[in-house]
């Protein structure tokens, strides 16, 4: 056993707590997108592109300074899509994205999170540079729609990719873990 294998990580650490920070924001984003007037929404605007931010920091720092934690394995996924899900939602409920996108995209988070806990217990699939590409564009299409000057053909060609991508994705996370299990189930004699 290494060092760093025996070193216990507190999870209270920088990277936790901007993880939980990320989901204490989301409330506050939400009411920020539905209150009336331009200062609100850029309200909105500051309180998602923080969150989002937190959500780069966490993972960087996490990595860096080893302080990877089984509560931040479940946590940062969450808040994730705490943050993403409710964005999505509440543009739909103000009639400013359609409810197919919202439910494709969300259908997708939710099922790769069940996906992730049930496989959390033999391994991680880590994530791919198309899922970093994924909560890119994601972010940049929420972005756009929540800006309070509409960019309708650019926050479409954005959401659009951001859609294309989620669904790809999707799939190469199944892809993945369906031959994650058929390693583990030769590996075990199966």
């Amino acid at each position: 056993m290494t060092k760093d294998e025996r070193r216990v990580v507190s999870p209270w650490n920088i990277a936790n707590i901007l993880t939980v920070l990320r989901l204490a924001l989301v409330p506050f984003f939400v009411v920020c997108l539905f209150l009336p007037g331009t200062g609100w929404r850029l309200g909105a605007l500051a309180v998602f592109t923080v969150a989002s931010i937190t959500d780069h920091l966490d993972g960087e720092l996490a990595r860096r300074y080893g302080l990877i934690t089984d509560f931040g394995k479940i946590a940062d996924p969450i808040a994730d899509k705490a943050l993403t899900g409710a964005a999505l939602v509440s543009l739909s409920v103000l009639g400013e994205l359609p409810w197919w996108v919202t439910l494709v995209i969300l259908g997708r988070e939710l099922g790769i999170t069940v996906l992730r806990f049930v496989l959390i217990r033999r391994a991680v699939i880590p994530a791919s540079y198309g899922g970093k590409v994924k909560t890119v564009l994601q972010i940049a299409a929420i972005v756009l729609y929540i800006l309070p000057v509409g960019y309708d053909p650019l926050s479409w060609t954005v959401m659009g990719a951001a859609l294309v991508v989620t669904v790809a994705t999707g799939v190469d996370y199944v892809v993945r873990a369906v031959k994650l299990r058929q390693v583990a189930r030769r590996a075990r004699g199966e």
